[in-house]
């Protein structure tokens, strides 16, 4: 397994699907990044000599964000909607969806498991 920018990338993919396992690389951002170092993307990874490992290394490093600096730059971007109170922010602590789905129904991935409300009933009930 080689190890780019911190990450052990899987030997046995091509190295187009095996940079996508590095946090804020995608298919896009790989093929850019083969392209660059000069690499086939169909070679599996490891295939890939130390020079060739370096220089997706530098390019990484010099030209995007990725894995910890991406993540806590997200963190932050999160952290600033949240201090200045804005709408987006107070979604974010309140742990609802952000983007303007609806909550009434679904939203259960934001909102986490049902929680059951004792003595609610239903309109059929009260007719």
């Amino acid at each position: 397994m080689p190890r780019v920018a911190g990450v052990d990338i899987p030997g046995d993919k091509p190295t187009i699907v095996a940079l996508q396992y590095i946090f804020g690389v995608g298919p896009k951002i790989a093929e850019a990044i083969c392209e660059k170092a000069g690499l086939k993307p169909q070679v599996r990874s490891k295939e890939l000599t130390e020079d060739q490992l370096s220089k997706v290394a530098t390019i990484l490093d010099g030209d995007y964000v990725i894995e910890g600096q991406l993540r806590r730059q997200i963190q932050q971007n999160v952290a600033r909607l949240k201090d200045i109170n804005c709408y987006r922010g107070s979604r974010h602590r309140r742990g609802l969806p952000v983007r303007g789905q609806r909550t009434k129904t679904n939203a259960r991935t934001r909102k986490g498991p049902r929680k059951t409300v004792a003595g609610k009933k239903s309109v059929k009930e009260m007719r």
